[in-house]
């Protein structure tokens, strides 16, 4: 008996001496609703399939509050799902879904301010899902409370770290978008459309008509230019300094592969092709391939 409470003990203690000491300026979250952790945060690949968030139980039309200051980042359907992203100044960002946002993109808020409210759609029951990522990574937003939660780990399991706030990144420079449409879906975490599994989605779509031009929004050279399976017709640009974007789902390549693009030059136009529900482009940004989210490019 007094050994399995001076094992809990322990494993509790380890867990609180491996956080990190908070310093006054560091990140601090606050949940965005009161209710309980249905489902934790899961620490997977990027391009595999998980939670990567944190559930919280809700009620219907709970008010649902910024987890930190910061400027709202995006609102809109991912997926079909209601969504909040918060730009907290620092290279990440937070996410909540499905709520039915009570504020614009571009709006300033503080840390408790009401951002929506909560509906259903995502959980069995209701809840938030609340996400942390800086455009390539992502963290457990449960991680930076500033009273963290304690969780038994089975013998032998090590408490995970939290990432380094310090170390997220974000490129700056392209002086516009590729094209005129609205953000269909941004980048990260959803339900595939067609797929219909919950997966990373690594570009941004942008929802507009048909034939609409898409231009370069940086100098470049074009290195690919053809058909690439799921993606249609796409075309890859090359920045300079391992920074490289690409164009997906084009009706056709209208350009060749070594051509030098002047910024706002077009290079094709907005598609259908490959794995595709209705016209839209499909933007991405990669460093040395690595995808990123390619608005903390755009210097908006």
């Amino acid at each position: 008996m007094w050994k399995r409470i001076a094992l809990i003990i322990g494993i509790i203690l380890a867990a609180t001496l491996a956080w990190p000491a908070r310093a006054e300026e560091q990140f601090v979250l606050t949940p965005p609703v009161s209710g309980a952790l249905l489902r934790a945060y899961e620490d997977v690949g990027t391009y595999e399939a998980g939670h990567r968030g944190a559930d919280l139980a809700a009620h219907p039309g709970e008010a649902v509050l910024a987890g930190a200051q910061g400027r709202v980042f995006f609102v809109g359907q991912v997926a079909g799902t209601p969504t909040v992203s918060i730009d907290h100044g620092n290279g990440w960002r937070t996410t909540y879904q499905p709520v039915i946002a009570t504020v614009s993109k571009g709006q300033e808020v503080k840390a408790g301010q009401r951002i929506g409210t909560v509906t259903g759609g995502h959980c069995a029951a209701w809840c938030v899902h609340w996400g942390l990522t800086d455009g390539t990574r992502y963290a457990d937003p449960m991680a930076f409370l500033s009273e963290p939660q304690v969780r038994l780990l089975p013998h032998g399991a090590q408490p995970a770290s939290r990432p380094d706030i310090s170390s997220a990144t974000t490129d700056a420079g392209f002086t516009g978008l590729p094209v005129n449409g609205r953000i269909s879906s941004p980048f990260g975490m959803r339900m595939h459309p067609i797929k219909r599994v919950w997966k990373m989605h690594n570009g941004v779509d942008f929802a507009a008509p048909c034939g609409t031009p898409i231009y370069s929004p940086a100098d470049g050279v074009v290195i690919e230019a053809g058909y690439a399976g799921g993606y249609g017709y796409r075309v890859i640009v090359d920045h300079g300094g391992g920074l490289t974007t690409s164009y997906s789902h084009l009706p056709g390549i209208e350009i060749s592969v070594g051509t030098k693009l002047k910024a706002g030059q077009r290079l094709g136009s907005v598609g259908t092709s490959g794995l595709s529900t209705g016209c839209h482009l499909h933007w991405m940004a990669m460093r040395d391939g690595t995808p990123f989210d390619p608005m903390s490019v755009y210097g908006r």
